[in-house]
């Protein structure tokens, strides 16, 4: 028996550790589309861009781990087709791969700005390690930096930059960073961490166009008229799900791969992380997730129903961020319309637990400089998975 898991990242590895964790003995093949080593991504806008780890402390695990596993690794090589009827997969490379299973866990791929026809010296975006390779070489010149985006990425990099000492602008057209993810009471938090720390903040406006000279960004233009100067701009606008390979695979796609709730695509098809959307009973009829701890733990029941566990994928959704000297943790969601309670601590004080709720019932908890106190209330998340 083959399984070919597609996608060297944190559900892949996951995935394949699982397999045979779980007593699968066949051939397992481990595709990636990069050269690198699978390596984790939250480090790539934080301690590597920073200059506090070299690219060689990202690797989700050592080399010879992947000799234990007993796993062919296929890396360097974009899986560029799929036939789930023949069981075959088609690499750039022209090899045809067949299979007993697979395993599709390809992430998702940065969106660029559309008002940006053209690619423009010193604009960058960040998802790979080559990428953060690229950013942490131009932030070594001390540019003044404009980030586009309020999420993750943006605030994530935002942070890092300024933490370096660079002239920073956070431009994010929600009225705060991190607003859509965290609500608005926490992202107006972020939002005054980040000036505290000196960064310039710019919401509720969107970019309409970039300046240049010679072929290199000069400025973000943003619709209200104004000008950011910048030598250099990261655009974290969010993301697309990596299934174009997949147009004519006759999978269903619909911003991502669509899955059953055990994570199967079609028969002998699963999918795991950024790329899996999933009928979920309780968060919607449809749900994909982009983070760490998501991939992972989908990778792991992948490998399972794989191997004929057929069981339902349930886990509270779990995301986190470090910037500056904070960790802001989120167990379950915080709708736009939910309220906040302070459980714990206060705001003010840089260190709280709060609960959300809409209609009276606990969507989530977050946490900010809690990690301890806000672990003691998971409890209360036991029914929402």
């Amino acid at each position: 028996m083959r399984i070919i898991v597609v996608g060297a990242s944190a559900a892949g590895v996951s995935a394949a550790e699982a397999l045979r964790r779980e007593g699968f003995r066949g051939r397992l093949t481990l595709v990636g589309a990069e050269r690198h080593l699978p390596y984790d991504r939250p480090p790539l806008s934080k301690q590597f861009l920073s200059g506090a780890w070299p690219a060689e402390r990202t690797a989700l695990r050592p080399a010879g781990r992947y000799q234990e596993l007993d796993a062919e690794l296929l890396l360097g090589r974009r899986a560029v087709g799929l036939d789930p009827v023949a069981r075959r997969v088609r690499l750039d490379s022209g090899e045809r791969l067949d299979y007993d299973q697979a395993l599709l866990a390809t992430g998702v791929l940065p969106r660029p700005l559309p008002s940006v026809p053209h690619p423009l010296a010193g604009v960058h975006v960040l998802r790979t390690l080559d990428d953060a390779v690229a950013l942490r070489a131009t932030l070594a010149g001390r540019p003044r930096l404009a980030v586009v985006g309020g999420g993750f990425t943006g605030t994530e990099v935002a942070a890092t930059a300024r933490g370096l000492g660079l002239d920073v602008t956070l431009v994010c057209p929600e009225p705060a960073p991190l607003a859509a993810r965290l609500g608005p009471e926490a992202g107006a938090l972020v939002g005054r961490l980040h000036v505290e720390r000196g960064v310039a903040l710019r919401t509720a406006v969107a970019v309409g166009g970039l300046t240049s000279a010679q072929g290199r960004v000069t400025g973000i233009r943003l619709d209200d008229g104004s000008v950011v100067a910048a030598e250099a701009v990261v655009v974290a606008v969010g993301s697309t799900p990596a299934t174009s390979w997949l147009a004519d695979s006759g999978l269903e796609l619909a911003d991502g791969i669509v899955c059953d709730p055990t994570l199967r695509a079609a028969p002998g098809v699963f999918a795991a992380g950024d790329v899996a959307r999933v009928r979920h009973p309780v968060h919607g009829p449809l749900v994909r997730q982009e983070h760490r701890t998501n991939a992972a733990l989908q990778g792991v029941a992948a490998a399972r129903n794989l191997l004929g566990a057929g069981q339902a994928f349930h886990a509270v959704p779990y995301v986190w961020t470090d910037q500056y000297d904070v960790r802001i943790q989120l167990h379950g969601t915080c709708p736009p319309d939910a309220e906040l309670e302070v459980l714990e601590g206060r705001p003010g004080d840089g260190a709280f637990v709060a609960r959300c709720t809409r209609g009276g019932v606990t969507t989530g908890l977050l946490g900010w400089n809690s990690q301890r106190q806000l672990a003691g209330y998971r409890r209360e998340l036991v029914g929402i998975a």
